[in-house]
């Protein structure tokens, strides 16, 4: 059933961003823009494009499953920008946009004479944000980034995984998608900055920084204190009961983090009012002291019922825990459907994709409907036309060069 459009204006409705990115980080940002009404021209190489059109299995009739992940609402235009042509159409483009957004290697787009001092030259209102391993500037700016790299270097994979095992990365690229909206966050701001001066500026958003940026709070413990924490696994030296569970057909996990829940979680939920009075557990800093002893003690409890009894009473109670899910069983939960979490948007060659709904809730200024993720070079011919006027034996030209490329018709 086709998605009723909303009727009001996007915060972002206006805006162009003219998207040299690939794979995660980049496109995780533009996204995340796209919902908040910028139109997303994504630029492809006329080899395939982003590389994540190709990261199959799994797919979704022809299209990648990755690659509709995180590229709903945007226009493509495929572009040899390896060539001159290319470039000076890249050039024109930029023109016209805000925003220039590209995740290449250091030194790539000043080749390409696409980098920010060149187009800011002709356009200082230019907002050009680059999303890179180790930033744009200094002794580690050739360095290629990539987020396992990035979770073991900046400290991450110390703090995860159990504290008798070996250091694990997290199961999803988290420091893709946290630079990518930290680069979505700077250039909202940088546009705010634009509209009271009239100035645009370059902005930088390192994988690196960004992984130091998630080590809260373990990083401040070593800088202020020289505590270095290791793996905990799924509990917490910082607040105590927080971990995984045992009842008496499985685990859950559960999140305690003051007095006043730790005691409604003793009287309302386990009947054990003497609890919160052991010397051992007065205060949540004894019970972090003491947290092997107390995980016996609840575990030994929680061993007398079901999980799903248990997490029942403690919801009514208002301790927080929740079911250890799989993707599948979280995709078709409750919580998923009460929320609305999947939906089904308008694709050129699908008919409808299922996609994950912005988690962004605006009174005034709602996200868009999506669309789903363009094919290869489906807007090329579109985007020449309307936002540079280009007539139809110039694109014809661009086209038999190569320099362009339109989308297989049918």
């Amino acid at each position: 059933m086709p998605i009723k459009q909303n009727e009001s204006k996007q915060a972002l409705s206006g805006v162009t961003i003219l998207d040299f990115t690939r794979v995660l980080a980049g496109p995780y940002c533009t996204m995340t823009l796209s919902d908040l009404g910028a139109d997303i021209i994504k630029v492809e190489n006329p080899k395939g494009g982003d590389e994540s059109r190709s990261f199959r299995p799994p797919s979704f009739g022809d299209e990648s499953s990755y690659f509709l992940a995180v590229n709903r609402n945007k226009k493509s235009i495929v572009l040899d920008v390896g060539t001159s042509e290319g470039q000076a159409v890249a050039r024109e483009l930029a023109a016209k946009a805000d925003v220039v957004i590209e995740n290449y290697r250091t030194g790539i787009m000043e080749r390409w004479g696409l980098d920010y001092p060149t187009l800011a030259a002709t356009d200082p209102g230019i907002i050009y944000c680059s999303i890179s391993g180790y930033g744009r500037e200094g002794a580690l700016s050739e360095r290629a980034g990539y987020d396992p790299v990035i979770q073991a270097e900046s400290g991450i994979m110390s703090v995860t995984g159990e504290a008798d095992g070996d250091p694990m990365r997290m199961g999803v690229s988290l420091t893709d998608i946290i630079a990518g909206l930290f680069a979505g966050q700077a250039i909202l701001a940088a546009l705010y900055h634009r509209k009271e001066t009239g100035e645009g500026q370059r902005i930088d958003i390192p994988l690196y920084d960004t992984g130091a940026a998630m080590l809260i709070p373990f990083a401040s413990a070593y800088i202020s204190a020289g505590h270095n924490f290791t793996r905990f696994g799924n509990s917490s030296p910082f607040a105590q009961p927080i971990g995984l569970y045992l009842a008496s057909d499985g685990p859950f996990v559960l999140t305690v983090g003051n007095d006043a829940l730790f005691r409604k979680l003793c009287i309302n939920v386990l009947k054990k009012p003497a609890l919160p009075d052991d010397p051992d557990f007065k205060s949540n800093e004894l019970r972090a002291g003491n947290r092997e002893r107390l995980t016996e003690i609840l575990n030994e409890v929680f061993s007398h019922d079901t999980r799903d009894n248990w997490i029942e009473a403690m919801r009514r109670a208002g301790v927080p825990a929740g079911p250890i899910r799989t993707i599948g069983e979280a995709m078709e939960s409750d919580e998923t459907r009460a929320r609305g979490i999947i939906r089904n948007v308008p694709h050129s060659a699908a008919g409808e994709v299922p996609v994950i709904a912005s988690p962004m809730n605006l009174s005034g200024t709602p996200v868009r409907d999506p669309v789903g993720s363009p094919l290869l070079g489906e807007h090329s011919e579109e985007i020449l036309r309307t936002v540079l006027g280009y007539a139809e034996d110039r694109i014809a030209t661009l086209e038999a060069s190569g320099i362009i490329r339109r989308a297989a018709k049918g």
